[in-house]
This record gives structure tokens, sequence and C-alpha cells, in this order.
């Protein structure tokens, strides 16, 4: 009953310091998720792979993560477990081992799997903790919970460049003890959620039911359209993820190093993007920054294919920046859709997008194995047009800071 009451007395404030705890995490996790397609070019190599099995790793990671988060995000929604933030991360910590160890495509594939599992359990219950803390600043809230994730994926790749290059892939290992640090702040954070954040969320989703809600069709259009847009983002993202290195190599004749590095900026770039998407959103309007984030990138993607060396960094860059910036408002703008369903919307779009991610490389990789990997980007220019669609959004009331 204490713990309720102060709930309800702080409600609205914002607490930064749980807000900061999980984006750490997420850096930390999304951090150990991206080393895998950072040391692509060594596993292909090493063994041999094609673009098409390249693929095949990505979709296995991210369908794993796909297909289970909406699942936890459900089971959450209706037994909140505060226990299943530490514990995730066993798996991640588990699929790096094994990956620091697999010398057989089956076995890349296993700890492909357990990584994708990790994320699986990870993202809703972590995003749900983000709205929990976020006292009415649901846009700030993601952007800081996602960002973490940003950062860390783009780490991920300087890392490889650093440490896996020059100590192999047995150094992932290494990478894989993060994890136990990661266990230990979640375990705080759940004590957070256990005591304080289910009461403010039950408080907040209390306060979004008795405002009118949106006809239940109009609600589903919504959502159906946000689904759509994560689409064209995320196979898209998914071109330069799984395969811009080999395109800076093919196309340019850099380095492994050197192409590393260009993904490096890339992926700061969306950081950077995440970060500003979701305070907008409060300020402007969600639907205007989504409208935006998507088809604002169309003429940077479109130039892309035929860009020099000089050019293709500026022009990735802001491709990151203006795609980055979708995603925060899109999340808070479908949880605003449907109130009440927190868990099941977070892994639903998290999910998602990991399995348009995963699907996309999987696609992208036959396209490059049969007509050259230039195909891939000349391809996937046309993927932002998709953003119109953003125009038949419904208008939920927005929720003023």
């Amino acid at each position: 009953m204490n713990a309720t009451k102060a709930a309800a007395q702080s409600a609205d404030t914002t607490v930064y310091g749980v807000i900061v705890a999980i984006s750490f995490c997420h850096l930390l996790n999304d951090m150990m998720q991206s080393l895998l397609p950072a040391i692509y070019p060594n596993l292909k190599t090493e063994l041999g792979l094609s673009f098409s099995q390249i693929g095949l790793v990505t979709l296995v990671y991210q369908m794993t993560a796909s297909i289970l988060q909406p699942l936890v995000g459900l089971y959450a929604d209706k037994h909140p477990t505060p226990n299943a933030l530490p514990g995730g991360t066993l798996f991640s910590l588990a699929g790096l081992l094994l990956l620091s160890a697999a010398h057989s495509y089956g076995l890349l594939l296993v700890g492909a799997a357990l990584l994708g599992m990790g994320s699986s359990v990870f993202h809703p219950e972590s995003s749900r903790v983000a709205r929990m803390a976020a006292g009415g600043r649901h846009g700030l809230a993601q952007s800081m919970f996602q960002v973490g994730g940003n950062a860390g994926s783009a780490l991920g790749p300087l890392a490889a460049a650093i440490v896996v290059m020059h100590w192999g892939q047995s150094s992932l290992a290494f990478f894989a003890m993060l994890a136990l640090l990661s266990c230990a702040i979640l375990w705080n954070v759940g004590q957070w959620y256990r005591h304080q954040g289910l009461a403010r969320l039950s408080l907040s989703v209390a306060g979004k039911r008795a405002a009118p809600p949106l006809p239940r069709k109009k609600a589903l259009g919504g959502i159906a359209i946000l689904l759509a847009l994560i689409f064209s983002k995320y196979v898209y993202l998914a071109s330069l993820t799984s395969y811009f290195t080999f395109y800076l190599i093919h196309r340019f004749g850099v380095s492994v190093q050197v192409a590393q590095l260009h993904l490096f900026v890339f992926l700061g770039a969306v950081a950077v993007g995440t970060i500003a998407g979701g305070p907008l959103g409060d300020r402007f309007g969600r639907k205007h920054v989504i409208w935006f984030s998507i088809l604002g990138a169309l003429p940077f993607t479109l130039l892309l294919p035929h860009a020099s060396l000089f050019w293709t960094g500026p022009l990735t860059v802001m491709i990151g920046l203006i795609l980055a910036s979708a995603f925060p408002a899109i999340v808070v703008f479908a949880q605003e859709l449907v109130p009440g369903k927190i868990g099941m919307i977070s892994g639903l779009f998290f999910g998602f997008s990991f399995g348009m991610g995963g699907i996309g490389a999987a696609v992208l990789g036959e396209v490059a194995d049969r007509s050259g990997i230039d195909m891939v980007y000349a391809v996937c220019a046309f993927l932002p047009a998709i953003g119109l669609l953003a125009v038949f959004l419904p208008n939920p009331t927005e929720r003023k800071i």
C-alpha cells in the first residue's frame, strides 16, 4: 500500500536513474549482439561462407528474437516478471561463449539463436521499464532507452575492428563477460520495477483508459501502417548493417578495418537520430516526426548507389540520422493506440523490426549472390518511399508534458 501511495504522488516524475541504467544495459546488450554481423568478414573467410549463408545466420538470429518478443511482452502484461531482466542476459552470455568457439556452420547458427533469445527477453521488458520511469515524457524515455542500444550497435563494429581483428574469434568470450555486469545492474532495476514501477505503470494506464479510446478498426489500421513503416526502415538498415562493409571493400577497395570504421560512423549517426526522435515527437507530435523520418531519407538513399567514397560517408550519416528518429516515435505512437498492452506492443514492434531485418538480410544476401553487392543498394534505395503511408495514420490525442 505504501509503495502504491508513493507511486501515486510521483507518477508524473521522470526517474532518470532507472532510464539511464536500462539504457546502459541496452548498450551492453546490443554491443554484444552487434559483434555477430561485425565479424561476418572473418567468418566468411574462415568458414568459407557464401552471402546466402551469412544472410541465413542473420535470419536465425533475428527470427529467434522476433518470434519470441511479442509472446514475452504479452506474458509480462498479464504476469509481470522483474527477474526476467537479469535472467535474459544469460542467453546472450551463452551465445557469445558458443560463438567464440564455433568452428562449424551448425554451431554458428546455434550461437546466433541464443543471442536472439537474449534479445527476445530483454527488449519488451526493458521497454516497459522505460515507460514506467517516463513520468509522462514517453518519447524522451524511449529515445534514451533506444539510444543505448544504438550506441552499443555502433560500438560493436569498433570493438571488432580493435579486438576481434587482432585476437580472433575466441576474443568474443571476453565480451561475453559484459553480460555479467548487465545482469547485476538489471537485478537492481528489477527491484525498482517490483516495488515502484508496477504501481506507476498502473496509474498511467488507468489515465489512458479514462480518455475516449480510438475505434478498434482505426487503431488496428494505425498499427498496420506503423508495421509497414518498420518494414521499410529495417530492411534498409539491414542492407547497411549486414553488407555495407562488403560493399565498401568491393566498390572502393578499402581494407576491412576502414570498412568497419565507416560502419561505426553510420551506426553512430543512428544513435544520434534516435536520441532526437523521441523528444521531437513529444514536442511537435509523433505523426510529423514519423512522416519526416521515413520519407525524408529518400533523396539520400537514391543518391547513395551513385556516390564516390568521399560522399558515401556523409550520405550514410544523413540516412542514419533521419531514419533512426522514427523508431521512438513509432513505438510510443503504437503504445498510445493500444493502452494497457505496453509489453505486447513493445515486443511486437521490437520483434517485428528484428524479423524484418533478418528476412531482409536473407533476401538481400540472395540478391548479392545472384546480381552483385551493388544491386542491393540500387534496389533498397526506393524503400523509404513507403513512408508515404504515414499520411493515413490516425490522430490520437497527444498528451502534453
